[in-house]
């Protein structure tokens, strides 16, 4: 759920067009967003340039926004995966390899070794989130990425709880057997 604190007050704020409550509200999703929307899109520049979009929709729309049960972050990732469709549809439905989609920041304090070792695990997470289906990549994005609950989830992508779950369930069993078979036991290639 949506764990800022006090938002059901700065989103009232912002819907009566107080830029502070909105900033903040933008500082909060920010990254979580932009996370999502690179993942989809592949490029950071095209992320970046979305999830301004994202937050641009959001503050033209805010005043419309009631709160039904949906949780305010789930409005945001459904304004990010429409304008992450329009993208596409715009582009003619051009492919993007989900390789380009993972971004695993490198810590400064990381060697050269650590670094390339977790080149390596980005490989094999990029292979193995292709064996996914096309929902199942989008459950696991908005979960592990996005950082949603199900509940979230769920209304981010018109599905029940149960459905997410099952998603999720599957997904995550797709993933383990492909990585386990990268490692043997006892983590050795």
């Amino acid at each position: 759920m949506d764990t800022m604190p006090n938002l059901r007050e700065l989103v009232e704020r912002a819907q009566c067009y107080d830029a502070e409550a909105f900033g903040q509200i933008y500082d909060h999703y920010y990254n979580k967003i932009f996370n999502f929307v690179y993942y989809k899109v592949g490029s950071k520049v095209e992320a970046e340039d979305l999830t301004e979009q994202v937050f641009l929709k959001a503050l033209e729309n805010i005043a419309g926004f009631e709160w039904r049960g949906v949780p305010f972050s789930s409005w945001l990732f459904r304004i990010a995966s429409n304008l992450v469709v329009d993208f596409y549809r715009a582009r003619k439905y051009e492919i993007v390899d989900i390789e380009d989609h993972i971004n695993i920041q490198v810590d400064d304090v990381w060697g050269p070794e650590q670094s390339a070792l977790r080149e390596l695990e980005r490989n094999e997470i990029v292979d193995a989130i292709k064996m996914l289906t096309e929902e199942q990549q989008q459950v696991i994005t908005l979960r592990f990425i996005g950082g949603l609950s199900n509940e979230e989830v769920a209304q981010a992508i018109n599905k029940s709880v149960n459905a997410v779950k099952a998603l999720q369930h599957r997904a995550i069993g797709t993933l383990s057997k492909f990585l386990g078979g990268v490692r043997d036991g006892c983590g050795h290639r």
